[in-house]
């Protein structure tokens, strides 16, 4: 088992032993959501910590975009409970680039995809190729498209 799924297993039985039901009810979904990771396509494997990561931030991201559909339904109960958890499944995932970060990554690519020939909002695909693998599980795709945009554009 990876490390990083070990830890969520502990984690796991320390909250059911605390009777955290939050906590327990997320990590429970989560490693449920690994599991079926493990188990998709032709033969079951053992998934690395950098895959469980991925399936990690994939939970926090369904966790932010349900809070924001809750929140303009007008249920704001479920909206927190949506916020607390993918909280709680961000303490799992490496530390979030900063908007300043992300800019001065995506702002050298640029120069780099110039250098290359390519310019102007055409630029995106190359400039998001040697952007993509720098910030790879520490800045959410959306916002790292919409830094790409912002400096393509002038």
């Amino acid at each position: 088992m990876t490390t990083l799924k070990a830890k969520l297993q502990a984690d796991l039985n320390a909250a059911i032993r605390e009777r955290d039901e939050l906590r327990s009810s997320t990590l429970r979904l989560t490693i449920t959501a690994i599991t079926k990771e493990e188990v998709a396509g032709k033969t079951k494997r053992e998934l690395s910590d950098d895959e469980v990561q991925k399936v990690i931030a994939k939970e926090a991201k369904k966790r932010r975009e349900a809070a924001e559909a809750f929140t303009q339904g007008g249920r704001t109960e479920s909206a927190e409970r949506e916020k607390a958890e993918g909280v709680l499944l961000d303490a799992y995932l490496p530390k979030q680039l900063s908007d300043e970060e992300i800019d001065g990554i995506v702002a050298a690519a640029v120069e780099e995809a110039k250098a290359a020939g390519a310019e102007g909002p055409r630029a995106m695909g190359a400039v998001m190729k040697i952007v993509n693998p720098k910030v790879a599980g520490q800045a959410d795709g959306g916002r790292v498209a919409a830094s790409v945009k912002k400096l393509l554009a002038g």
